[in-house]
Parts: C-alpha cells; sequence; structure tokens
C-alpha cells in the first residue's frame, strides 16, 4: 500500500479509538474521557456495536463507526471477518494512530494495524486472563497476549496490578501504569444534610460478572438500620431482585437501574460499595471517592491503589459475605469515621485521579508513538 503522506508541520494527528463494545462500563467511560482530546487531534470512535459510547462520540460530533463483525465472543469465522473488516477500516481511514481498548478489539485490532501499517497503541482494562477466567481460556489469552505484544508501539496498564502481572507473564513488559480517572473535584455527599435515617450503602454496576450485587445483599440482609441502593442493569438484574425478596429486604433494597444522574444519586448515599471477584482499576470506585463518600470494596486487582484501608475505606476479601457484613456493620455505627474516611478520599481523588492525570499521560503516549514515525 501507499505510504501515507507526511502530516503538514502544526497539523493535528488523527487518532483512532476502537472497542469491542458500546455499552455504558469501565473501559466505554475512559475512552468517553479520552475524546476530550478532541481539541488536539481529530478523534474518531469505532465499536463493533453502536450504542452509548457512540451516541456520546456523535453529540460531542465525532465521527462514528460500527464494525458489526467485532465481537467479544470467541469465534473464529467472525473474528477472521473482524480482522479483515478492521484492516479495511484502517486503509480507509488512515489515521495516524489507533488506541485500542478491551482485549477482543486489542488483539485484531494490533494485527490489522499492522497490515495497515498504522502504529497502535493499546490499554488494557483488566487482563482476558485475570482470576475468574477457566484455564483454557486463561491459557489462550496468554499467548494470544504474546503474540500481539511485538505488535504494540506501546501498551497501557489502568494499574500497577495488571501492570505487574502482564510482565511476569511475559506479556506487556514494557507495559506503563496510567490510572482511570474523572472529570470534577471531589463534593460531599448530602447525608449529612437530611434527616436522619437507615444508612445507604451505594453500588454502581453492570448486573453481571464479575460483579456481586448478590453478595452485598446478603451481607446487609441482617444488619437493621442498613439500606442497599443498586444502579445498574444487565442479565443478573431479575436473580438478583429474587434474592433481595427471598431476603425478605422489602424498601431495604432498591433497584434504581441505569442511570444518566449517578453522582445526584451518590451525593444522597453514605458508603459506597463494589462488591466484585476480580477487577482492573474500577471507575466506579472513584465516582464513590469523588463523592466524598467512605468506600467498602473487595481487595481485588488494582483495587487497593485506589482506596487506602483504614483510611479512605476498608478492604474486604471478595466472595467472603462475612467479613463483608463486619465492614458494613463497622461504619453503620460510626457517622464520624464515615466522614472521615470520606474527606480522606475526596482528597486523594483530587490528588491522583482528576481527568488532567489521564488526559496528559496518554497524550504524552501519543506524541511519543508519533515521533517514532517521522
Amino acid at each position: 500500500m501507499p505510504r501515507k503522506p507526511e502530516r503538514p508541520p502544526g497539523a493535528r494527528p488523527h487518532i483512532l479509538l476502537l472497542i469491542t463494545k458500546a455499552e455504558r462500563g469501565g473501559a466505554q467511560t475512559h475512552v468517553l474521557e479520552l475524546m476530550r482530546l478532541r481539541d488536539r487531534a481529530r478523534i474518531t470512535v469505532a465499536s463493533g456495536e453502536d450504542g452509548f459510547l457512540l451516541e456520546q462520540a456523535r453529540a460531542l460530533g465525532l465521527e462514528t463507526v460500527v464494525v458489526p463483525q467485532l465481537v467479544a465472543p470467541l469465534d473464529p469465522r467472525r473474528d477472521l471477518a473482524a480482522l479483515w473488516a478492521l484492516t479495511r477500516l484502517l486503509r480507509r481511514l488512515r489515521p495516524d494512530l489507533v488506541h485500542l481498548h478491551s482485549s477482543k478489539a486489542g488483539l485484531l485490532g494490533r494485527v490489522a494495524a499492522r497490515l495497515a501499517g498504522v502504529p497502535a497503541v493499546f490499554t488494557a482494562h483488566g487482563w482476558a486472563f485475570t482470576e475468574g477466567a477457566g484455564r483454557a481460556r486463561r491459557l489462550l489469552a496468554i499467548w494470544s497476549e504474546r503474540l500481539a505484544a511485538p505488535l504494540s508501539a506501546a501498551i497501557i496498564a489502568v494499574s500497577d496490578y495488571d501492570r505487574d502481572l502482564g510482565a511476569r507473564l511475559r506479556v506487556a513488559p514494557q507495559a506503563r501504569t496510567i490510572h482511570n480517572a474523572l472529570p470534577g473535584e471531589p463534593r460531599p455527599g448530602l447525608a449529612t444534610a437530611r434527616p436522619a435515617g437507615p444508612v445507604r450503602f451505594v453500588m454502581v454496576a453492570r448486573f453481571a460478572p464479575p460483579k456481586d450485587q448478590g453478595l452485598l445483599l446478603r451481607a446487609a440482609a441482617p444488619l437493621r438500620g442498613a439500606e442497599v441502593w443498586l444502579i445498574g442493569d444487565g442479565p443478573e438484574l431479575e436473580t438478583t431482585r429474587a434474592l433481595a425478596a427471598t431476603l425478605e429486604m422489602g424498601e431495604r433494597a432498591r433497584f434504581l437501574g441505569s442511570r444518566d444522574d449517578v453522582p445526584e444519586l451518590l451525593a444522597q448515599g453514605d458508603v459506597f460499595c463494589l462488591c466484585s471477584h476480580y477487577e482492573g482499576f474500577p471507575i466506579s470506585v472513584l465516582e464513590g471517592m469523588r463523592a466524598g463518600l467512605p468506600v467498602i470494596a473487595s481487595d481485588v486487582g488494582g483495587v487497593g491503589e485506589a482506596v487506602v484501608d483504614g483510611r479512605t475505606g476498608l478492604l474486604v476479601a471478595h466472595n467472603d459475605v462475612v467479613s463483608w457484613r463486619l465492614a458494613l456493620a463497622r461504619l453503620l455505627d460510626d457517622p464520624a469515621g464515615r466522614a472521615a474516611m470520606g474527606h480522606a478520599g475526596g482528597e486523594r481523588f483530587a490528588a491522583h485521579f482528576t481527568l488532567p492525570h489521564l488526559l496528559e499521560r496518554t497524550w504524552a503516549v501519543y506524541r511519543e508513538v508519533l515521533a517514532r514515525r517521522r
């Protein structure tokens, strides 16, 4: 294929952001925040489906592309079709750089980028071979990542945990960490301004593995004065509703659905919770910290890089309902402790996890990769 003509001096680079799914989720929120670089670069956003992320991109006036052959499940015939479709897309758009997110887009996208002569940056939002994956899937994912690593101009991990795991398994020996981040400044919750009542434990997550809203319900059910707010939707929603009914929680378990007003809902909460069996670096925890809430979270993946145990919240063994119940009870009966932890969490958010940290460090990677093309 003919070599891409060099950009005129001072011209904005063209960046293609590619992710497998367009649904609401942590990786999609990360990509949405990267769209803020549109004042420095021409941004195009592509996904295997239309949905939340592409709708947001179009609302910002960005070009979007759907690649329907790109799907998350392993499907050799469809994956080959996706590889060809991505290669054609890259040859047609001829971006200066493609930034890949999620495992399937990361693997096929790097092969397509090499075929099209486009440098590829890959961000691992938690590895496909992390805890929770079966042995066969883990081995396939490890070897796939090892094969794709040399095709990467740069690899980014969203936590030191994932960076170190990638290095240990020789899938990303040169990866660097750029933590997830959110816009805005910390803002204390409104719980102290409302009438005394139940202590609200709030969880924001899809009702799907690796999240476990049922664990939170089982832990909270015996605690008088504890109310659980669950924000999100997903395939396990009705099963979780049935569990709440079995536990006879009644109005103490509130299912609020997928919402656009999450910050406002968090401002009415007392404690942010995240029950997970494995994680990369969850953005939802940052949402809780930004809201000025103490965080109780499963001690998995990179969660401990955000939550300082005993200072900004509590880290709890995953899948341990007794440990979770003890953690909930500790903050249930300690309003002063909740306030102190929430304040410390807000300060930590402001110091480490605001949007400029993400944007400037990612832009530095782009500049480094683009400089190597000259």
